[in-house]
């Protein structure tokens, strides 16, 4: 019989403590919002495990806002509604209750519960969770960690058979000086959690329905001690949510330092959780790698770039200070320094980008130079073509972007402009400061500039001594 879990993410929070304009699912982190981070992660749990699982988000808060960008990115993730936030044990009932599930949600085996605030913890701490609960045949295992500072957290009570979870409101004095706390972190047999779901009651301080109430002594439970509290860090405020962007870049650095990485300064690199990066790649300090980019092996990656959705393929270098967004560097090619690749530069092998250049929606073959101070858009560049500094594509005549083409072995002298659409054929050569409004057959030369008129000692009139 395969696995099945009920996966279930308490997003129905509003998070005033963060100060945003936005519900806290929605809170930026790195490049994506806090949701996205359970999401991949219990996606990722699923297909390691080989589980046959569903996601289900608990919304409430500004639902309106929450549902549709889940929807948009993640079709197949389910919904619940907690009309009022009366707790995590009433956001559970809210998930097992809903209309829109159709009673599915008690047909899965097991039931993970796990904040959507929580964007550190990974697939990996699934997998060990879910490991000792099946190994040990438990009905519930809960995450916990120690924490020097443990106020604000509820305490993990262990007795000889079990264990229970104290909230800190709830707490004696004797019971806060208990460093051992509660995740949020939940993975429980779908039937011993509909047994206990409906005996919880709201007597605390709190008036809240506590899921934590199904963990009781000497039932046949666990709390799973992990030595790393920063991976449970739950994000209410700015500084938290500062930490666990660091804790997520820091993880992904070690990560890729394992996997051959050379690191100039770590702790000057900003790196997100999807980026990839190839064995003999050297990252300099102030870089930031953003996005799902993809760098190949051996690659520079020098001092202040600026990397987003980008692919640099092996051997490549990005020189100090150049911005790549939704680029293509091609094999031993370079771009910088200060240059910028916008969205659809595809720079072919070998080929150089200097400085001061910028090149957008852009085909370059292989050994193209674009040396300096130069505009490349919407243009197709044949290979081993030179083109000289300050040369611009004209390419929008006001309402539509135009195409220019320019063949292989071509040289394109400084300060030329071309006046889209327009075509330069293999082996052409254009005269600097020429404008090339008309196409140009392979072979072909071209100039166009004004006639330059001398008259001797006339310097004078035009040159003002002090």
């Amino acid at each position: 019989m395969k696995l099945s879990i009920g996966a279930v993410i308490l997003a129905a929070g509003e998070g005033k403590r963060l100060k945003l304009n936005v519900p806290k699912p929605l809170a930026p982190c790195l490049d994506k919002k806090l949701v996205d981070f359970p999401i991949k992660e219990l996606k990722k749990f699923f297909s390691q495990n080989k589980i046959e699982g569903k996601i289900t988000a608990v919304i409430g808060h500004q639902r309106e806002l929450v549902r549709p960008y889940i929807e948009k990115n993640y079709p197949d993730v389910a919904f619940a509604i907690q009309e009022e936030q009366r707790g995590t044990a009433d956001a559970l009932r809210s998930y097992f209750g809903s209309n829109e599930l159709n009673d599915i949600t008690k047909q899965f085996q097991y039931t993970l519960v796990i904040c959507a605030d929580t964007p550190v913890v990974s697939a990996n701490e699934l997998t060990e969770m879910f490991t000792l609960l099946t190994n040990e045949k438990l009905d519930g295992v809960a995450a916990s960690f120690i924490e020097q500072n443990p106020k604000g957290y509820g305490r993990i009570v262990r007795g000889s058979a079990g264990f229970h979870i104290i909230e800190e409101k709830d707490a004696t004095d004797e019971i806060r000086k208990i460093s051992e706390v509660n995740s949020g972190l939940y993975i429980l047999k779908t039937s011993y959690v509909l047994e206990h779901l409906k005996k919880i009651d709201s007597n605390n301080k709190s008036g809240e329905f506590y899921l934590t109430d199904v963990f009781k002594d000497g039932l046949n439970v666990k709390a799973q001690c992990f030595p790393d509290g920063d991976i449970f860090l739950g994000v209410n405020t700015l500084k938290q949510l500062e930490d666990a962007e660091w804790a997520i870049r820091e993880r992904k650095k070690i990560e890729l330092r394992d996997n051959g990485v050379r690191f100039i300064d770590s702790s000057h690199c900003y790196i997100d959780s999807e980026v990839e990066i190839g064995m003999g790649s050297v990252i300099y300090p102030n870089t930031f790698l953003t996005g799902k980019t993809i760098i190949g092996k051996n690659v520079t990656i020098e001092m202040g770039a600026q990397i987003t959705n980008s692919i640099i393929d092996d051997g490549a270098k990005v020189l100090a200070y150049t911005i790549l967004e939704g680029a293509h560097l091609r094999t031993k090619a370079s771009a910088g320094p200060f240059a910028r690749l916008r969205p659809g530069a595809d720079i072919g092998p070998e080929s150089k980008i200097g400085n001061f250049v910028e090149i957008k929606k852009s085909v370059l073959d292989r050994g193209v130079k674009v040396s300096h101070l130069s505009y490349v858009g919407d243009a197709f560049i044949g290979e081993e073509t030179n083109i000289g500094c300050g040369f611009i594509t004209c390419n929008f005549d006001g309402l539509n972007k135009q195409i220019t083409r320019i063949g292989k072995n071509s040289f394109i002298g400084s300060d030329s402009q071309t006046i889209a659409p327009v075509e330069i054929g293999d082996d052409c050569f254009v005269a600097s400061s020429s404008t090339i409004s008309k196409s140009m057959p392979d072979g072909a030369f071209a100039i166009s500039r004004g006639h330059q008129t001398t008259k001797e000692g006339m310097a004078k009139k035009f040159l003002k001594k002090k």
